[in-house]
């Protein structure tokens, strides 16, 4: 059921960037030019009853005049002077009075002039000495309707000169924003073209905008990642299967084997021990994938106190101290920091660069862990490395070193010996989660494999 806040067309309500930049334009110009006519009407408005006056006090400085010269010829002469002009005197009203009040001369009277909103009436007098009183009193009313008629008929013109200019530039914004948006028509369609099996292809626009411009290159640099991850992900998928497929295989070979005929209980147990063995190779490569997911998610390594590298050094130290006699090597730990770590994350890093070097160094050499501060690209990280005397890393393989599932030349160490080749990768990922970096040199019989820590 729909509430009243609900959108009624369905989840994304989407609206017509050209016609409502169209709408809105068209509206601007309608309000700018009705101010703009609204100011210029009211001016014209004063200036008219401004003219009005003045037309109304020259129209009674000329009666003052015409009276005053008929004067000499008594009252008979100013009126009939008055009734001669009176053909002149359009939707006006003229009314004289004597100097005691008594009516002299009046214009016949008019309703429409009385009724009408736009008169205006001026009283003046009209110096007489030859009259009795030598003065008399006089009122002038004109109409000037036709001039307000003529005002409103000009605002009606304005009012539709504003919707007009609405109307013409509303239409042609919107025709203008829709041609100038064809880009982006283009670029919709260009990105609808891209699918799974195509992700090679770009945005490209035949006129490039420069509004546009950043758009579509972040656009294509955001396919690229894409496309690298997409590739990443098929390899990685390949590696997987590659590595489960052999354990399962053995697990499947070995338990057909024992049950294809009667086995007493030693037999079976031997079965049972390997089962466990390669299920327990499953288990850690399911785990190490666990864990490199988590990373790539954006785990961060929760960090403790400030703590010795060194001493978690010889802690992992001597946890390989078996393997590094059965190889004969000797290990040595030199220079120190204090960071807060993750101490099992490190732990485990370090193992990780330990068990690698202790497969490929020459017998007899030795191993050393370097903890320098001095030796990383800023002074706030520190760096550990794991050098080893041994056969050198091919350059072109020093790329590709902390890849997943990657292996280099097995037979330089170790032939018997499984690895799935998460080991330098789950490397590489505790460094990111403590906003490091990964470390390796190889030249000469002398590898250098590790990584650098952010001190905070």
């Amino acid at each position: 059921m729909k509430t009243a806040n609900t959108p009624a067309c369905g989840r994304v309500c989407s609206h017509s960037i050209s016609a409502r930049l169209s709408r809105k334009l068209a509206l601007f110009t309608m309000i700018v030019l009705g101010v703009l006519f609204t100011v210029t009407w009211l001016m014209v408005k004063v200036i008219l009853l401004e003219r009005n006056g003045q037309d109304l006090q020259a129209r009674c400085e000329m009666i003052s005049n015409v009276v005053g010269r008929a004067a000499s010829g008594g009252e008979a002469a100013v009126m009939a002077r008055l009734l001669a002009d009176a053909p002149m005197r359009a939707k006006t009203r003229l009314q004289v009075w004597r100097a005691d009040g008594r009516l002299l001369f009046a214009d016949d009277d008019s309703a429409a002039l009385d009724s009408s909103e736009h008169k205006r009436v001026h009283d003046f007098e009209i110096l007489t000495p030859v009259l009795e009183g030598g003065k008399v009193r006089a009122r002038y009313t004109v109409d000037y309707s036709h001039d307000a008629a003529m005002g409103r008929r000009w605002a009606l013109i304005l009012a539709a000169v504003t919707l007009a200019a609405g109307a013409l530039v509303g239409g042609g914004s919107w025709w203008f924003v829709r041609r100038g948006l064809s880009p982006l028509r283009e670029l919709a369609a260009q990105t609808r073209a891209i699918l799974p099996s195509s992700l090679d292809r770009r945005l490209s626009l035949v006129d490039p905008a420069e509004e546009l411009l950043p758009w579509v290159e972040q656009f294509n640099a955001l396919m690229e990642r894409l496309e690298r991850a997409y590739a990443q992900l098929e390899a990685f998928n390949a590696d997987v299967a590659h590595e489960l497929r052999t354990p399962l295989a053995t697990l499947i070979g070995e338990t057909e084997v024992a049950l294809s005929r009667e086995r007493n209980n030693d037999a079976l147990r031997e079965t049972l021990v390997s089962n466990l063995e390669e299920m327990q190779r499953l288990s850690a490569m399911v785990n190490d994938m666990l864990f490199l997911a988590q990373a790539d998610r954006g785990a961060v390594a929760r960090r403790g106190a400030p703590v010795s590298l060194a001493a978690l050094a010889l802690q992992v130290v001597e946890f390989h101290e078996a393997a590094l006699e059965d190889s004969g090597l000797a290990l040595r730990i030199e220079g120190d920091a204090t960071v807060p770590v993750d101490e099992p994350l490190f732990k485990r890093a370090l193992s990780n660069l330990l068990g690698n070097a202790t497969r490929f160094a020459d017998h007899g050499s030795t191993v050393v862990v370097r903890i320098s501060a001095e030796l990383a690209q800023t002074a706030e990280q520190v760096q550990v490395v794991v050098q080893n005397h041994g056969r050198s890393i091919a350059p072109q393989q020093l790329p590709r070193l902390f890849d997943r599932f990657f292996r280099g030349d097995d037979s330089r160490c170790c032939p018997e010996e499984q690895h799935h080749g998460l080991g330098l990768a789950i490397v590489a990922a505790i460094a990111r989660m403590h906003a490091g970096r990964t470390v390796v040199e190889s030249d000469a019989g002398l590898t250098r494999v590790g990584f650098t820590l952010a001190t905070r």
